[in-house]
């Protein structure tokens, strides 16, 4: 089983830009938390979350059709391949998301990307962000523009997990992790 020290050193392997190496720790904070609230294992999820874009920086126009060979002999599972591959469902893979690992990363994928956006802007960072304050940013289709709102929706349905829950989850769990993340937290 993959474990998050493992995830980093694959993962350093094929990922030098500094914000795609804080996006990986995000939604590896998400992935976290979210295995906490399913009563699974937070470690593993985490490290399944901090490969997610394993191939992203050297073939972003072709993503996730170049993962399986760069994590061949890396000691990744079948299950944890296709929880990586799952995050794309609908736009680089036909792999449905069908367990909570697999939905929970196509879900937080898109929505850390507002997280991190919206504790940027905050004068204390994630330590003062609540649910209620990235709801206004949420809809506020301008802010964090590029992050896929009907995404996260869907992947908050697939889940059966209200928006607002899934917001909490992420925020908790990256704050957890804001110092590796470069957040303030409070």
């Amino acid at each position: 089983m993959l474990t998050l020290e493992d995830a980093k050193r694959i993962n350093a392997k094929h990922v030098k830009e500094p914000h795609l190496v804080v996006h990986a720790a995000a939604v590896s904070a998400a992935m976290g938390a979210m295995a906490k609230h399913f009563g699974e294992d937070e470690d593993h999820w985490a490290a399944v979350g901090y490969l997610h874009d394993v191939d992203y920086e050297r073939f972003p126009q072709e993503h996730l059709a170049h993962t399986e060979e760069l994590l061949a002999g890396e000691g990744v599972t079948a299950e944890e391949l296709r929880a990586i591959l799952s995050h794309g469902y609908g736009s680089h893979t036909d792999k449905e998301p069908i367990t909570s690992m697999e939905k929970s990363l196509f879900t937080v994928d898109e929505l850390t990307g507002i997280v991190m956006a919206a504790a940027i802007m905050r004068p204390m960072g994630i330590g003062g962000l609540e649910v209620s304050s990235l709801k206004k940013k949420f809809k506020d289709k301008r802010f964090a523009a590029k992050c896929d709102r009907e995404l996260i929706k869907r992947g908050c349905d697939m889940l059966g997990m209200t928006l607002e829950d899934v917001m909490d989850i992420t925020i908790n769990g990256m704050r957890e992790r804001s110092e590796e993340l470069g957040l303030r937290n409070g």
